[in-house]
């Protein structure tokens, strides 16, 4: 679930990250007479993936992480509940066994991607799969990837709007990401997201399947990923 965070005045004008807490523990600065001979409004910073490594991760209303929205700090509630972890665990295995052993690539799980830089868009996937033709991987200095991965997949929690999952999968595939698939565990659907068709939906009786490009034979009961 994303929050917005709260930005106060700090030394040079700069932010107190840990001001991203519920409104009754906040504090604001008095607000300082403005000179109007210069314009009362500043440019907002942009914060970068450098940044990132940085910023607390457990705050005194819980544990907390981050993405960028293209420079711009969104705070992530965590962590994850039971059954969105019972998804990903079917799903990495899956991967695993039919993908990484057999050497199509490798998988991995809570990443996160570079998706771009200038302004840096940073985005924590559920799980991600790269392909044996994109390896070895590569790295940012702050330990994201920065291949970008082949497939993606988004399981969606009790608190994940639609708007915001639609805007995060429209910029994996804009920046290559050549499947991302959006897992539904209260409809027990998927919607497999590619860049030049129309999203498909597909339930319980109906199997998910990978090209041969990609994984060759993965094929999967959708019922299966959402096996508790």
């Amino acid at each position: 679930m994303r929050i917005d965070p709260v930005m106060v005045c700090g030394g040079n004008g700069g932010y107190n990250y840990k001001t991203i807490l519920p409104i009754h523990q906040r504090r604001f600065c008095p607000m300082a007479t403005a000179d109007t001979t210069l314009p009362t409004r500043q440019a907002q910073r942009l914060f970068t993936a450098a940044d990132l490594q940085h910023l607390p991760i457990n705050l005194p209303s819980g544990p907390i992480d981050y993405e960028l929205d293209n420079g711009k700090l969104v705070p992530l509630m965590a962590p994850p509940g039971d059954i969105h972890s019972s998804v990903q665990s079917n799903l990495i295995y899956l991967l695993k066994q039919l993908g990484e052993i057999p050497n199509h690539g490798k998988v991995r799980c809570e990443v996160g991607i570079v998706l771009w830089r200038d302004p840096d868009r940073v985005v924590g996937a559920d799980v991600a799969f790269i392909a044996r033709k994109s390896l070895p991987i590569r790295r940012t200095s702050e330990g994201y990837l920065e291949t970008i991965p082949e497939l993606v997949v988004e399981i969606r929690s009790k608190n994940d709007s639609l708007a915001d999952l639609s805007r995060k999968v429209e910029d994996y595939l804009k920046a290559g990401v050549q499947i991302a698939i959006v897992a539904e565990p209260h409809s027990k659907t998927v919607t497999i997201h590619t860049p030049d068709s129309q999203p498909v939906v597909l339930r319980q009786t109906d199997s998910l399947q990978l090209p041969e490009s990609l994984i060759p034979g993965f094929s999967v009961p959708v019922d299966q990923l959402f096996c508790d």
